[in-house]
């Protein structure tokens, strides 16, 4: 495991000793990974980054890989452990196909352009299509796996988008809810991407996978009152319409994370993806509640502050702006 240490490594990390593999992860020591996995340290950006592996003679069945900057790491990556690792995994994105996507978009949807596995970092999609790019050059279409992951929820988030939402809900008092309620989600808790990542690995899958829950699989409704149901806040859920959220000039997604406007352009390319492949091949999608509940308690065990990824925006809704929306 490159990484590993956190959000899907650390998922994967643990699917993995759960099931009695040898697993060896390749970290820069920032965290410690999880109790039963072999260390080598090494910071893979840094000339001489990758000593530690290079200096090992140990193969592997697989690697799983989810850097999501220079493609050009994960090509010197996948490059030295050409020879000694049997098959690729990349975790990737829905991010590569290119914008906006159509409604149901498979896995042959055009894709973004101007992406390559040696440039340096440039912007989210085009890095992480570099970086699939980088591991079909290394290891071939028969033996990577590109899995494009959609919105990823569970334990050990450190986007902050459910966290978010289980904290606020958690204060208590109105909660602003973006209506409707029944507005359709497509996410995937990263305990069942780790377990489908697993089996596809068993399987010796190859090619590029959508990995993520059917469409509607979960609604915003259901999602936050899983979150009053878990906290046990008594949190009042206050559903306004996406016109008046949108005409109080707050954004989707970041400021009120997982939700975005219906009928709009984002809406169809962030959560219409079709995903027959992936069910086709094994994946098993957990209740909304299982997700809700098992952030909880993870987060709770943090004492309710999650860790967060320093390249990627804040989310949340300013108390102020919320407060006055709801006319309180």
């Amino acid at each position: 495991m490159l990484g590993g240490t956190e959000f899907v490594g650390r998922a994967v990390v643990e699917a993995a000793l759960a099931r009695g593999w040898d697993v060896t992860v390749f970290h820069r020591g920032h965290h410690e990974p999880p109790p039963g996995a072999r260390s080598l340290l090494g910071d893979r950006t840094s000339p001489d980054g990758l000593a530690a592996l290079a200096g090992t003679t140990d193969t592997w069945d697989a690697v799983v890989d989810t850097w999501s900057a220079a493609p050009r790491h994960v090509r010197d990556a996948a490059r030295l452990l050409t020879g000694r690792v049997s098959r690729y995994v990349y975790v990737s994105s829905a991010s590569v196909y290119a914008w906006p996507r159509a409604a149901g978009f498979t896995e042959d949807a055009p894709l973004v352009e101007g992406a390559s596995a040696d440039a340096d970092a440039s912007d989210y999609a085009r890095d992480k299509r570099g970086g699939e790019l980088a591991a079909v050059e290394a290891f071939g279409a028969g033996r990577s796996l590109l899995v494009r992951c959609g919105l990823i929820l569970g334990p050990y988030e450190n986007i902050g988008r459910l966290p978010w939402w289980l904290n606020r809900v958690a204060a208590g008092g109105p909660v602003l809810a973006p209506g409707p309620r029944g507005l359709p989600l497509q996410y995937v808790d990263v305990r069942d991407l780790a377990q489908w990542t697993l089996g596809a690995v068993e399987a010796e899958l190859d090619g590029a996978y959508n990995l993520v829950s059917p469409p509607g699989h979960g609604t915003m409704g259901a999602l936050l009152d899983a979150c009053v149901r878990v906290t046990g806040s008594g949190a009042e859920l206050r559903w306004t319409d996406p016109e008046a959220v949108l005409g109080a000039g707050i954004e989707p997604w970041t400021q009120l994370p997982v939700w975005v406007p219906p009928g709009s352009e984002l809406h169809t390319s962030v959560y219409s993806g079709d995903v027959a492949r992936a069910l086709a091949t094994g994946l098993r999608c957990r209740s909304v509640e299982e997700t809700v509940e098992g952030t909880w308690s993870w987060l709770r065990s943090l004492g309710g502050t999650a860790p967060r990824r320093t390249d990627r925006p804040e989310v949340g809704l300013d108390p102020v702006v919320e407060a006055k929306l709801l006319g309180i």
